[in-house]
């Protein structure tokens, strides 16, 4: 029987693979700690990862922002629809018991930070919908300066605004 010692679990890393694993348990858990079980992975490791890279933070936020919405969904289903509660004993058994009231503390707890990544997203969104249009005027305004510039110099059309080929004013 081969015994792996803890110096080379250390230098047998997991490659990047991990990360999509660890984002998806988060998504469906909104807890880091199973999250990286889930991964395989030590918890260290992503907190590690969320300081140095920015992209992975932001999937990481993305990630708990889903979960969040999802637990969101869960509870309203709960309490719209209720829960099984005791009676029948083979039901009682197979049902699965929740903390509402830890769900609400956790929805509370993170609900600010919920909110400030939707909002960095919604402006993300916006400064992006802002660039798309300012793109297709500055895109419009080339075509009528070029449009603008071969009609005067074809001399054939009057260009509004603008003096006629003979050098007189144009015609109102």
């Amino acid at each position: 029987m081969v015994k792996k010692s803890a110096a080379g679990a250390a230098r047998r890393r997991p490659g990047p693979q991990w990360r999509k694993g660890f984002l998806d348990a988060l998504a469906q858990t909104s807890n880091v700690a199973a999250a990286a079980r889930r991964a395989k992975v030590d918890v260290s490791m992503p907190y590690r990862l969320r300081r140095q890279d920015p992209e992975f933070a932001a999937a990481w936020f993305d990630a708990l922002c889903e979960g969040y919405d999802n637990l969101e969904m869960d509870l309203l289903h709960r309490l719209r629809v209720g829960e099984l509660e005791g009676g029948d004993k083979a039901k009682a058994r197979a049902k699965r018991k929740f903390d509402n009231g830890t769900a609400f503390r956790l929805l509370a707890a993170h609900r600010e930070t919920v909110k400030r990544q939707r909002a960095i997203r919604e402006i993300e969104d916006e400064e992006a919908i802002f660039a798309s249009i300012n793109a297709k005027l500055d895109a419009m305004q080339a075509r009528e300066q070029t449009i603008t510039a071969l009609v005067e110099e074809d001399g054939v059309y009057r260009v509004s605004g603008g003096e006629q080929p003979d050098g007189s004013e144009p015609l109102s």
